[in-house]
């Protein structure tokens, strides 16, 4: 470590501000906004799985997916309009399509995904309309990704150091955990025989939100300290050893499938909680001055 480094970080323990006033704003979000993450990235990423299904003549496995993302995509406006406080807040979202503007994109995304995910559904359960069912279910399948990780940039899209620095990993974390709470929640509703595509997705997005967390605390440096230590890093290791468990589970759920649906059950807690660590993550790095001064001064010396 160079000298001009070690006395960057000195000034690190006592952050200077105008008295004493963080630099930056608490975010203003409550619980509902990680609970509108898990709901929305799992109803999301099930319309892909119950697309790929239905490609594959895995009807049985098509149909349980896709009532996952209507029930996913039917809680999760209720929790992001909760947050907004009005209901017409909502609606004022959409007197305006602003491509550059996550949140613009992501309301107009919710808005779509959600009447198509249920009228593929009420057609696959009624029969009526099938083709117009699976031009919806087609349609569904393929904006599901979106709908999956535009919380990752909504989120990274904020002056938040903990979550603005983690840009390039957060979206491979949302779609990751995403992925494997999408294939948990079909395992524990589809049969056995018809429940090896979901059980491959949680070993998948199990090991990819996995992945990419530690490349996001390890490019972070001293600006992942809130996801290491603190009230953040509680949640965000009971994630990690809930995810990694869920994974081996359900590999070994090939031949028990009960291991399998335990599996399940702990995928679903390890992203729920992944997604509450990072919130709380935010929290702590924007009431801690060091982690919005230290990169500029780091900015500053090169």
């Amino acid at each position: 470590m160079s000298k001009t480094r070690e006395q960057m970080m000195v000034p690190r323990a006592e952050p200077r501000t105008y008295y004493d006033r963080p630099v930056l704003k608490r975010p203003v979000w409550k619980w509902y906004i990680p609970a509108y993450f898990f709901t929305g990235g799992m109803a999301g990423a099930s319309s892909t799985l119950a697309l790929a299904a239905r490609l594959r003549g895995n009807d049985r496995l098509a149909r349980r997916a896709g009532l996952v993302s209507v029930a996913g995509i039917a809680v999760s406006p209720v929790f992001l309009v909760v947050d907004l406080g009005k209901p017409k807040r909502w609606y004022n979202m959409l007197r305006v399509a602003k491509p550059t503007s996550p949140m613009s994109v992501g309301t107009w995304l919710i808005s779509v995904f959600g009447p198509l995910t249920g009228a593929a559904a009420l057609s696959d359960l009624t029969g009526l309309l099938p083709g117009v069912g699976r031009l919806c279910e087609v349609t569904a399948g393929v904006l599901g990704p979106g709908v999956s990780t535009y919380t990752a940039v909504l989120t990274a899209d904020t002056a938040i150091p903990a979550w603005h620095e983690a840009w390039r990993e957060l979206p491979v974390i949302f779609a990751g955990g995403s992925a494997a709470s999408a294939g948990a929640a079909a395992v524990l509703i589809t049969h056995d025989d018809d429940a090896a595509p979901a059980r491959r997705l949680v070993v998948l997005g199990s090991l990819m939100e996995l992945g990419a967390d530690r490349a996001m605390e390890r490019r972070l440096g001293d600006l992942g300290e809130p996801y290491k230590s603190g009230s953040a890093s509680t949640p965000g290791k009971a994630a990690k050893t809930l995810l990694a468990a869920g994974a081996a589970l359900a590999v070994a759920g090939r031949r028990r499938p009960r291991l399998a649906k335990l599996g399940a059950a702990a995928s679903l807690a390890g992203v729920a909680l992944t997604r509450w660590s990072i919130f709380r993550a935010g929290f702590e790095s924007a009431e801690d001055p060091r982690f919005t001064v230290q990169p500029q001064r780091e900015r500053i010396s090169v």
